[in-house]
């Protein structure tokens, strides 16, 4: 058991914080993009053990995406914004096409990169994770209810991706994180309804 646990260490380290970041997303709290900061230093050494160097790679995007997160959260306003807090809303539809194309082309060069200049084992799933999680953190930075959905299809698949590349408690807390995704999605709608805070004269 020790041996396990001196071996999966930074794993197990990296999953308590992403319990922690997962449950302030669940919340709306802003402060999960503090934890979303802190996580992918943890991230980069277990991806780079394991292999998966895209993941690797996307701990730096997550980490100026959590600094970008923050910034959009607290000070950051959408077309028609009456409340002070940035509100919940559906994702525009002028976007989808966009994100759908920006998605492919990142799933595109992603792989072509670990393809010719890695020696990546999962080129094509590794590369799909991330390229999605692009398009999720976007949507999560304008606080976009279907965000959550995107989180469900990279968690599955992440989730299933982990677990084939021997990193056990990462691969768990991901299993978890669709359901908590889901959970989310419900969450924040219910949010979507209630009252806010108006803006300041």
């Amino acid at each position: 058991m020790n041996v396990f646990l001196s071996a999966h260490w930074l794993d197990l380290l990296g999953t308590l914080i992403g319990l922690v970041y997962v449950y302030q997303e669940y919340k709306a709290n802003v402060w999960l993009w503090i934890t979303g900061i802190i996580m992918p230093v943890v991230y980069m050494f277990v991806y780079w053990d394991a292999g998966l160097y895209a993941d690797f790679g996307m701990q730096v995007y997550y980490a100026l995406a959590g600094i970008y997160g923050l910034a959009v959260w607290k000070w950051g306003k959408k077309h028609n914004q009456t409340t002070q807090e940035m509100p919940i809303t559906h994702v525009k539809r002028s976007l989808l096409l966009p994100s759908l194309f920006l998605f492919l082309i990142a799933w595109g060069v992603l792989y072509l990169i670990l393809s010719n200049l890695t020696n990546s084992t999962v080129p094509v799933l590794d590369s799909f994770g991330n390229a999605l999680s692009f398009i999720g953190l976007w949507w999560l930075a304008r606080k976009y209810l279907e965000q959550w959905w995107i989180w469900v299809v990279v968690d599955v698949e992440l989730s299933a991706l982990y677990v084939y590349k021997g990193i056990p408690f990462t691969a768990g807390l991901y299993a978890l994180y669709v359901f908590i995704a889901i959970a989310g999605f419900f969450k924040w709608r219910k949010m979507m309804h209630q009252p806010q805070k108006p803006t300041r004269p």
